[in-house]
């Protein structure tokens, strides 16, 4: 499709997919919808009182409780949805009762329906989950899928040591993953991926070294089975007579290019099968040779579920090609999404929160600069109206995406406690110390007036920041710009240009395009993704 576009879409995945997706559109689907892995087993399937509202996901909350949106939309499923889709959800509530893991998985089967529809008949589903719901999952699956359209149980061994193994925690160490894999219909694609020999094998296998080249080769068996039907010839081979796998005149070829060796006078020659000539092991169902995103990892940009790189290099090489459509309906970070650009794949992303529409833009743009192919998103607001209303349905993801629009990082996530005065900032140099100089914002969607302003000099004040930054989606009074301007401007000492210590700047200022001033040696908001090209291919180890 030459009018391709590939899409970021910041809203409620299940919204996005009835509203934007077509029917038979997308080749392949990895999902790694949001689940509280740390709650213990015991907390999660304990009784719920009160008609609170299912939480929403943010980045680093994704537990889901159960309530009034829970019983809508287990409601809805009941009534609307696939047959076996309600006889299951009914089944397990008559089995869990009304607890969050109920509520997860009520919320999890409208979606996985649509993502079935969206699918193409040869596309297929990779489903990240934890060991503490996969089994119910699993089951949600063969309800959609059908049961005959499971593939495999992944386990990805993502560790070798973890808390849980600690001294006085009566149960074993936690150390994997699962992924569920399945296809749509009974033909699918499916790229055939190997990995490496280990050490071990090769020393074992692999043992003979061809002097000059240095290779390593194994003589492997030459001889085939014979009699009538199974159409090996027999003929004589360096004075032995067998049923061979080859025709004389591939025999005779091989034995000019010197790959046929008898290891001794009257032994059944041998075939010499060089190392390098190998594709490598099949890969199989237990993954233990991907480690995860650690602290030191280059590509980790922070997100606490993050997943490698490799780890969704693998899948999509398996189960897509070249000019394919995959979608990531809880994308995150975005690492399918780069991977999917990376490995010229078409793709869709969508996310319920703006800090990781925010993150996956810098990711992308980070990675592949000027190479990165045409992209929109859709969903964020475009004009004054449009962020007007966002501000009435969730101000606090106005407040992240108000701060995505001048680069400044969050301060603080839905949990928020205490209001410092503070909502995000922006971290520059403007020397050679290697010290960052801070700004810090505040953002308001509400009445505004000059007493905002004079509280965020003294917030300036009490942080020790250089500047401060004032985002309104109101226009600014006249009260309000006089306060700014008595706090000066911040002069740094490297700079000739002086900066407004104080800066107002409305959403409709921003729109438009205005930005903060501020010394031009900024230091990222979100960490660097590493500069890769589109045609890069990593090793799988």
């Amino acid at each position: 499709m030459t009018d391709w576009k590939n899409k970021l879409y910041f809203g409620d995945n299940l919204d996005i997919l009835r509203e934007y997706v077509a029917s038979e559109s997308v080749d392949l689907i990895y999902l790694d919808p949001p689940f509280n892995s740390n709650a213990t087993y015991n907390v999660l399937f304990g009784e719920k009182s009160g008609e609170k509202s299912a939480a929403q996901i943010t980045a680093f909350e994704d537990t889901w409780h159960w309530g009034l949106e829970s019983e809508k939309e287990y409601q809805d499923v009941v009534t609307s949805g696939p047959k076996k889709l309600a006889d299951l959800l009914q089944a397990f509530r008559s089995f869990l009762g009304q607890n969050d893991m109920m509520a997860y998985l009520t919320m999890m089967a409208p979606r996985l329906a649509e993502l079935r529809r969206v699918l193409k008949p040869t596309g297929s589903i990779y489903l990240h989950c934890d060991p503490t719901a996969s089994h119910y999952i699993k089951l949600l699956m063969d309800a959609v899928f059908g049961p005959m359209s499971f593939k495999t149980e992944i386990v990805w061994k993502r560790s070798s040591a973890h808390s849980d193994t600690k001294q006085g925690r009566r149960q074993h160490g936690r150390l994997h993953d699962i992924m569920l894999f399945y296809s749509k219909g009974p033909e699918w694609t499916w790229n055939p991926i190997f990995i490496p020999y280990d050490g071990h094998y090769i020393d074992s296998h692999y043992s003979c070294i061809e002097a000059g080249t240095g290779r390593h080769y194994m003589l492997d068996n030459l001889t085939g089975p014979g009699g009538a039907g199974k159409g090996n010839p027999a003929y004589e081979v360096m004075g032995v007579t067998r049923h061979w796998r080859y025709s004389q005149e591939k025999m005779q070829e091989l034995i000019r290019q010197d790959r046929i060796i008898q290891p001794s006078p009257g032994a059944v020659p041998r075939y010499k099968r060089y190392l390098d000539e190998m594709p490598g092991v099949p890969i199989g169902d237990l993954w233990d040779d991907i480690p995860p995103v650690n602290s030191q990892a280059r590509e980790r940009l922070g997100y606490p579920t993050q997943k490698p790189e490799a780890l969704l290099e693998r899948i999509i090489k398996a189960s897509s090609n070249e000019g394919d459509v995959v979608l990531d309906p809880f994308c995150g970070c975005g690492t399918a999404v780069v991977v999917a650009e990376r490995l010229h794949r078409r793709w869709i992303g969508i996310d319920i929160t703006h800090l990781a529409i925010s993150l996956m833009i810098n990711r992308l743009h980070d990675t592949f600069g000027e190479d990165l192919r045409p992209y929109e998103v859709i969903g964020s607001p475009r004009d004054l109206a449009s962020a007007a209303a966002l501000a009435r349905r969730d101000p606090y993801q106005f407040e992240w995406w108000a701060l995505s629009l001048i680069d400044a990082r969050p301060a603080r996530d839905r949990k928020k406690g205490a209001d410092s005065g503070i909502d995000g900032y922006i971290n520059f140099f403007d020397d050679d110390s290697g010290k960052a100089k801070t700004i810090i914002v505040q953002v308001k969607s509400g009445h505004v007036g000059r007493h905002q302003i004079a509280t965020l000099k003294g917030d300036v004040e009490r942080e020790k920041a250089q500047m401060g930054v004032f985002i309104t989606l109101e226009a600014a009074t006249d009260p309000m710009q006089q306060e700014a301007l008595a706090a000066g401007f911040y002069s740094p000492e490297h700079f000739s240009h002086e900066y407004p210590r104080i800066q107002i700047l409305t959403i409709k200022e921003l729109l438009e395009g205005k930005q903060v001033q501020y010394p031009w040696r900024s230091a990222a908001t979100f960490k660097k993704a590493e500069r890769k090209s589109r045609g890069e291919q990593h090793t799988l180890l």
